[in-house]
């Protein structure tokens, strides 16, 4: 692991961490503790994982990106303009009246966005096909699915580990989002997930779990994909909602709550603060 790698996507992170306050201010939207959760995660995607090209977006062999957790499309939409998709300075229209840049991720007029998400529980069952296509046409991409741990609730979401794990597409990556907050209270006091990384491993799966803020940990995991033949592989990615504004982590009112006023003001100087 090369440190100078890790320094680089913390430093996208950290940017994409600062379009998306500016953006969800200026559009007086929410979900920034989720973008701002998985904003690291992200950041190594775009950064040095995925097999992407802005110059063209749709060529045949790329790997395929779903944001299951749509709601937080406002980090992807960042990552995607530091990383040359676009012009940085059309973020400013996110959540406009007549944009395409709506608050949950759509693909309609927006480079490299797979896919409109938002309803939870659809981008592990959509990436899962994408992954048994490619398998079955011997073609090399891969599949990647960022899930939130809230949607983890959802049925639909265990059918597709069990459909994935019977046709081993070991093609198919799931990373969860594991900060412990849903929209209204814990995921524990919702609905509990523990053993989750056992049940993971009972539907057929290879898990790793790392801090999911911590960019050696991440390049280390994505680095050793599939983490077993035939298998398909979950990353638990243990976040912090709301991570990098000092007053939104871990504190379950900023899934809805617009940063205004000095709000706003102290998450962004926070942010320009923390220099990677």
């Amino acid at each position: 692991m090369h440190s100078a790698r890790s320094a680089d996507t913390a430093e996208l992170a950290r940017r994409i961490r600062l379009h998306v306050v500016r953006m969800v201010n200026r559009g007086k939207s929410s979900h920034v503790g989720s973008a701002l959760s998985i904003a690291d995660i992200v950041a190594v995607l775009y950064g040095a994982v995925l097999n992407v090209d802005p110059a063209d977006p749709h060529k045949p062999d790329r790997d395929r990106f779903l944001l299951s957790k749509g709601h937080a499309g406002a980090a992807v939409y960042a990552a995607l303009a530091e990383t040359g998709f676009f012009d940085p300075s059309l973020l400013a229209q996110h959540y406009q009246n007549g944009s395409v840049f709506s608050g949950h991720v759509s693909h309609k007029g927006v480079p490299g966005v797979e896919l409109s998400t938002g309803a939870l529980g659809h981008g592990l069952n959509v990436a899962t096909g994408m992954a048994l296509a490619a398998t079955r046409a011997r073609e090399t991409w891969r599949a990647f699915a960022l899930l939130s741990d809230g949607e983890c609730d959802e049925g639909s979401t265990w059918e597709a580990a069990m459909f994935a794990a019977h046709h081993r597409l070991d093609n198919l990556v799931a990373v969860i989002d594991y900060n412990k907050l849903q929209s209204l209270a814990s995921v524990e006091e919702t609905l509990a997930l523990e053993p989750f990384a056992d049940k993971w491993r009972a539907f057929g799966w290879s898990v790793a779990e790392v801090d999911g803020h911590d960019h050696a940990q991440l390049h280390a995991a994505f680095a050793r994909l599939p983490f077993a033949a035939e298998r398909p592989s979950v990353i638990l990615a243990h976040t912090t909602k709301g991570k990098g504004v000092s007053f939104m982590e871990n504190q379950v009112a900023w899934h809805y709550r617009t940063p205004l006023g000095s709000d706003f003001d102290t998450a962004i100087a926070e942010l320009e603060a923390a220099h990677a």
